[in-house]
């Protein structure tokens, strides 16, 4: 665009120096400068504009002084070329003619005028006429081709074609002469292809096409049908004026047959078919019948498939299935006739069978059995036939189940007799029972008895009664089948005895308890029928207990049976308690046993005692083993009473109580004794007898003896010892001189007791320290010690629900405390205490309450100062430990308390919280929050945490990034064959997408990928050499992209050599080269196996397997011969690689191809190479060549749309064979897919996505370019050109700035074309300034 102005009216007094010119799109708000030199001109080309953008220009003068004020802004002018009207259409021609229309077609200009051609007018006039009349929309017909409607039949037209562009109409194009509007008239026709006039043969699962050429005016109607049915809905028909298809996808047997097609119009009628086979498996076989069925066998049945798929039927597969299972089993693969026996299968089971044809191309549909077949026959004859009863006019019989009921359930039986001379069997009941009672019998007939068993099969043989029997009544003494004499019932429970009975006639039944008539009431009764008899007891007790007896009886006898019956219960009290002896402090007392033990041993006795002047009863023993017991320790002076329990197992008596007694001696002093006497003297000793006292005191007096204490004592006192405590002594001390004894002095009666007592019992008993199996116990000393020092103390202990003290300690405790071990955790105990001097023990303290045993428990420590771990727009995640201290109780959960900063209440987000991560939602965006935690046990809440720091509540963005170690950075080695799994933790916010990218390979299909918000993982199952290499793992969010590369090396044989080539080739040798592989397989290739192949064999020979270098001289060739070499690496592991041969189907973009495939059969077969389904044409570029050995495949100068499968047909009359290869054309990949979408705009950055490339060369798309430029300049600037997915969030954009954005695929082989965005504006308000403007004078 050239701009031209004038000079200022005013220069400021100095010489104007240049001028400054300056443009603006209509669609920007900067100005932009237009040249890089100083302008001295008053006119300059303005270049770099975008065609079809408005702009205004301005321009400044400068001098001495600087710059001057801008002139005012142009008018906006559009830059674009110069535009003309179109030349006229190229070629128009007549294509078709009817009575009422005519059909035109032509070509485009050859001058569009500089602008695109918008469409076409087509007008039309008839010959005789001067006025053109317009035939298409006033906007023009977009299209080359249309039919002109509504003329008059046979009159002449005349007709012209314009074309369209942004300036005009431009210059008609005529159709040389006149047309004449009439039908033409041609009889209908049916090109046959010679491939379509033999059978037409296809492989199920293929393709049909039906490709025949047509004819006829006017167009015919095509009707395709099917000779022997309907033609598939799968069937595709296209009709045009030029030829019909008929396309069926996916064939299978039932396409197969005679397909007729049928042309008809005004001239005629012609009709044509064409034959096809489908190769597929044959259909179901039919009529499928059971022939036999028996217990574990059925028999099948069948009729060949009408279908055979095109081949010989070569086998039948039979399969069963049971009702109950879905799957259906194989009996067999191999049947070769139309008729199968089953066997081995389950007797009464319901099974499905079906029988499937098998073919040479694999197994067809099955037939299978409507309704399910039941394995099973009549079943054997009933069992032994017994004769239970026999009357005048009745016969009962029993019998036995049949050994089998033939896989069916046996549904009744049917009981036939025949009478004595009668060789007739008549039915005389069906029951469903073993038993049966034949009625209407005549008396003194004698009878013949059978039964049969019935199933839904049939009925059995018949099984007969061994004799015959004689109608008469029988009598037959009563006889029970007792299989006890002794029963026992628990108390309270239910007790019934069935006793069977028989005899003829009927027995009667009487029960006796104890030698009376058993008498009935509500709870206690008596049922009898003609076969058994009942005595039922509801809530035993021990009145039940006794010796019944039953006694049964009819005419023929009777019999008597003895039943005890035994009531499980607690035993009543003991019987005739009595004092067996009495003394000063203790009481023996004797018993009987219970009279009802409650039906089991009585364990021990609980005897109990009080003074009668209190109510309170005190244990004595609650272990007595016998019917006696000596009550020790009583007060002498005191009246005692006792009571004594009995107990079993199931719980303690009633008590019995004895009279009462005083605890004293049971006599008194005796009288004196008779009046002493002389009856020996001499002078040193008199002997003095004298009589026993009349009255002994109630006990007989014992002898009065004197017994020496000291003979020689010279003192005043004497200590005597030995003596029996409790006893009464008198003492008497006589003087003694040279004289001899003197008179004796005696003392008062003195008992042998010590001065002292046994102290009170210990006080204020308390448990101070309780633990899971221990309690310590303290307590007070006693109020008194007895007059003598304590000597320890006694500690003992029992269980909530025991009887029995346990002592605790085993030697006496001389401490104030004592902890008691060896406790269960969860029972609870309960302590007394004795204290102990020299006259025994004393009376047990208060006992103590009944404390758990269980560790003591507390509240809580506070949980770990709440870290924020996330945090959104409303919702903020916290995260903290477990508190230090738990309180010796499980922590059962969490209270978390939250609040703005600003604020002094606590609100409370959540309680009995498990875990120890938590999001709290419903937060206020933009607030400030602070959060703390308090640890809940069993007894309560901890004390608060500390507060965490303050979070806002916003979207948190963090960039990504990996959380590995030096560790996972190395290279990993992994053995061939063996998986390996590469995963990598993450962080990012929001979360990063993942990609895992490694070059040539798409790890979609060749890896398992398993990605989460914060760990992605690659899994390769069976390594191989392949696999190694270096897999680039990408993390890409709105903030950052992280990258990271890891090296995986797999231990396996080398892949194949590079860039084979052979030169230097003489008549007898051959010099090869190449490359070492690519892939050395984890170590370094050591040696290399060459090999050859004439092309005329199939086998490759060994040239040497001990090549160190990269070249080879192969000699001993044959002149003239051709031939194929391959070469191998071999690595340390001894693995031989891949080879490396002259054939190859790789191609680059623009190479040639030339693909030799070795071809065999006689007579030579006709070679046809077909891109799906349809034959390919050969051209100069692509073609075949057949020779007597191979086909050659010739591509020259490859094309992107080369690559794919090309299948190969070779066929002769002795069959057909199918192959394929795929081209693979390397080149760089298609443009991205648009439209590009624009999403997520704000004031510096927006979203882009896109879709991949519809073709990626070849080569998997490694990456995307993305450029940007703002429209105001046409200058492209790169964002990134290592974008790993289709989609990125562009940043640090320019407020308010317009901006287009560009994408473009890159993979190995080059940049594809790019894609553009539409344009987008970077949101930002401003206020626009007013300018004036002046006029400029453009020129284009």
């Amino acid at each position: 665009m050239i701009v031209t102005w004038g000079r200022p009216v005013d220069n400021g007094g100095a010489e104007i120096e240049g001028y400054i010119l300056e443009k603006r799109d209509k669609d920007g708000i900067r100005w932009t400068k237009c040249h890089k030199k100083r302008l001295t001109d008053l006119r300059f080309r303005v270049t770099g504009l975008t065609d079809g953008h408005f702009y205004e220009f301005r321009v400044s003068a400068e001098n001495a002084a600087g710059v001057g004020e801008s002139s005012e802004p142009s008018i906006f002018y559009r830059a674009c070329d110069a535009l003309y009207p179109p030349g006229p259409p190229s070629n128009p021609k007549v294509t078709d003619t009817s009575r009422s229309s005519v059909s035109l077609a032509w070509s485009k200009p050859i001058y569009d005028g500089g602008a695109p051609i918008k469409g076409y007018v087509v007008e039309v006039k008839e010959a005789t006429a001067d006025e053109w009349i317009t035939c298409t929309p006033p906007t023009g017909l977009q299209g080359k081709q249309f039919t002109v409607t509504k003329l008059k039949e046979n009159n002449e037209y005349n007709f012209r074609i314009c074309a369209i562009n942004s300036e005009g109409v431009g210059e008609s194009a005529t159709i040389p002469g006149t047309v004449i509007a009439a039908d033409k008239i041609e009889p209908p026709e049916i090109e046959l292809d010679a491939d379509l006039r033999k059978v037409v043969t296809v492989r199920a699962s293929g393709t049909l096409r039906l490709f025949v050429t047509i004819k006829g005016r006017p167009e015919p109607e095509v009707k395709w049908e099917k000779a022997e049915g309907t033609i598939s809905d799968r069937a595709q028909i296209e009709v045009t004026s030029s030829y019909t298809m008929l396309v069926i996808d996916n064939v299978n047997r039932f396409d197969s047959g005679r397909y007729n097609l049928t042309l008809e119009n005004n001239s005629g009628k012609k009709s044509a078919f064409v034959n096809v086979r489908v190769l597929d498996s044959p259909s179901a076989p039919v009529n499928l019948t059971i022939r036999e069925v028996k217990r574990d066998s059925v028999a099948l049945a069948w009729e060949p498939p009408l279908i055979d798929g095109g081949a010989k039927i070569t086998n039948y597969i039979i399969e069963k299935r049971e009702s109950t299972r879905k799957a259906y089993a194989t009996v067999t693969n191999n049947c070769t006739k139309n008729t199968f026996k089953i066997d081995q299968l389950q007797e009464g089971c319901i099974y499905y069978f079906r029988v499937l044809a098998a073919n040479e191309y694999g197994v067809g549909l099955p037939a299978e059995t409507a309704e399910p077949v039941k394995v099973s026959e009549p079943p054997y004859p009933p069992g032994k036939v017994t004769l239970v009863d026999v009357t005048r006019n009745t016969a009962t019989i029993t019998w036995e189940k049949p050994e089998s009921d033939g896989g069916s359930k046996i549904t009744s039986y049917i009981v036939e007799m025949q009478t004595k001379g009668s060789e007739k069997w008549s039915t005389c009941t069906q029951v469903k029972t073993l038993e049966a009672t034949i009625t209407g019998l005549s008396k003194g007939e004698e009878y013949t008895f059978r039964v049969i068993a019935i199933n839904e099969k049939g009925k059995s043989d018949p099984r007969q009664l061994g004799v015959p029997v004689v109608a008469k009544d029988i009598e037959i003494q009563p006889s029970a089948e007792l299989l006890f004499n002794t029963f026992s019932v628990k108390a309270g429970d239910d007790l019934k005895i069935d006793v069977p009975i028989r005899g003829r006639p009927p027995p009667t039944a009487s029960w006796r308890k104890d030698g009376q008539t058993l008498k009935e009431t509500t709870r206690v009764n008596v049922q009898t029928s003609k076969t058994s008899t009942l005595l039922t007891i509801k809530e035993a007790s021990k009145e039940d207990v006794g010796n019944y007896e039953l006694c049964i009886s009819n005419s023929a006898g009777s019999t008597t049976f003895s039943i005890t019956i035994i009531v499980l219960d607690r035993p009543g009290p003991p019987c005739d308690v009595h004092i067996d002896s009495v003394s000063a402090d203790n009481v023996t007392l004797s018993w009987k046993p219970p009279v009802y033990d409650g039906g089991c041993h009585i364990s021990n006795y609980i005897v109990e005692k009080r003074e009668t002047t209190t109510t309170i009863w005190d244990v004595v023993s609650a272990a007595v083993a016998r019917t006696s017991i000596k009550v020790a320790r009583l007060t002498t002076g005191s009246e005692y009473q006792f009571r004594v329990y009995a107990e079993n197992r199931y719980g303690r008596s009633t008590y019995i109580e004895s009279p009462s007694v005083v605890a004293e001696y049971p006599f008194k002093p005796p009288g004196p004794p008779g009046t002493p006497q002389v009856v020996h003297a001499n002078k040193t000793f008199m002997t003095v007898s004298w009589q026993e006292p009349v009255n002994d005191g109630g006990s007989k007096t014992s002898r009065i003896a004197w017994t020496l204490c000291e003979g020689e004592l010279r003192t005043t006192s004497c200590k005597v010892t030995k003596l029996l405590r409790g006893n009464e002594y008198i003492f008497r001390v006589m003087g003694v001189n040279k004289y001899g004894v003197g008179e004796a002095l005696e003392s008062y009666a003195v008992k042998a007791l010590d001065p002292f007592t046994v102290p009170n019992p210990p006080k204020s008993l308390e448990i101070t320290s309780v633990t899971k199996d221990s309690m310590t116990l303290c307590w007070a000393r006693p109020d008194s010690d007895g007059g003598n020092e304590i000597s320890g103390y006694i500690i003992e202990r029992r269980e909530k629900n025991s009887l029995r003290w346990i002592r605790v300690n085993k030697k006496p405790v001389y401490d104030l405390r004592v902890k008691s071990l060896g406790l269960r955790e969860g029972c609870e105990y309960e302590y007394r205490v004795y204290a102990e001097n020299a006259a025994g023990l004393s009376l047990p303290s208060d006992t103590s309450p009944l404390i758990r045993a269980e560790d003591p428990v507390f509240i809580p420590s506070p949980p770990s100062k709440p870290k924020i771990l996330d945090s959104t727009r409303s919702n903020i995640t916290i995260g903290w430990t477990k508190p230090l201290f738990d309180g010796g109780a499980p922590v059962t959960g969490y209270t978390v308390e939250y609040k703005k900063t600003d604020e002094t209440d606590w609100s409370i987000a959540i309680q009995n919280l498990r875990g120890t991560e938590y999001s709290v939602i419903g937060l206020t965006s933009g607030s400030e929050y602070v959060f703390r935690v308090r640890s809940i046990n069993k007894v309560g809440a901890s004390d608060p945490s500390d507060v965490s720091e303050p979070q806002v509540a916003k979207e948190r963005e963090e960039e990504p990034a990996f959380d590995i170690d030096s560790e996972m950075r190395k290279t990993l080695i992994v053995k061939a064959g063996d998986s390996f799994t590469m995963t990598i933790p993450f962080r990012g916010k929001p979360v990063p997408n993942v990609m895992w990218n490694k070059p040539e390979t798409d790890l979609r299909t060749r890896a398992s990928i398993d990605s989460s918000d914060y760990c992605t993982s690659l899994t390769i199952e069976k390594a191989t050499r392949n696999d190694s290499g270096k897999y680039a793992l990408t993390l890409q969010n709105v903030l950052s992209t992280a990258t990271l590369t890891l090296v995986v090396k797999v231990l396996d044989s080398p892949g194949p050599p590079s860039n084979i080539a052979v030169k230097d080739v003489t008549k007898e040798s051959a010099v090869l080269s190449w490359d070492v592989p690519e892939n050395d397989g984890g170590a370094p290739v050591k040696n290399y196996y060459i090999e050859k192949r004439e092309a005329s064999k199939k086998a490759w020979v060994t040239i040497t397997n001990n090549c160190h270098r990269l070249s080879y001289k192969v000699t001993s060739l044959q002149e003239g011969a051709v031939y194929y070499f391959r070469v191998s690496g071999e690595n340390e592991f001894e693995q031989l690689g891949m080879f490396a041969d002259t054939e190859t189907q790789d191609e680059i973009v623009g190479s040639n191809l030339k693909v030799e495939i070795p071809i065999s059969g006689k007579p030579l077969p006709k070679m046809t190479l077909s891109r799906d389904g349809v034959p390919l044409k050969a051209t100069m570029r692509f073609n075949t060549e057949t020779t007597a050995e191979s086909v050659i495949i010739n591509l020259k100068e490859s094309m992107a749309g080369d690559a794919g499968r090309y299948d190969i047909t070779a066929a002769n009359s002795s069959g057909t064979t199918k192959s394929f290869i795929n081209i693979v054309v390397l080149d760089r990949p298609g443009p991205p897919v648009g439209p590009v979408v624009v999403s997520d705009i704000t004031e510096d950055s927006v979203t882009l996505k896109w879709q991949p490339p519809h073709n990626d060369g070849g080569s998997q798309v490694t990456n995307y370019i993305v450029l940007k430029r703002e429209t105001s300049t046409a200058v492209w600037s790169e964002v990134s050109a290592t974008v790993a997915r289709s989609i990125i969030k562009v940043m640090k954009l320019t407020t308010g700035e317009e901006y287009q954005f560009r994408i473009k695929a890159e993979n190995r082989f080059g940049i594809s074309d790019h894609i553009d965005s539409q344009c987008v504006t970077v949101k930002l308000p401003y206020s626009k300034s007013s300018v004036s403007h002046i006029t400029f004078c453009c020129c284009f």
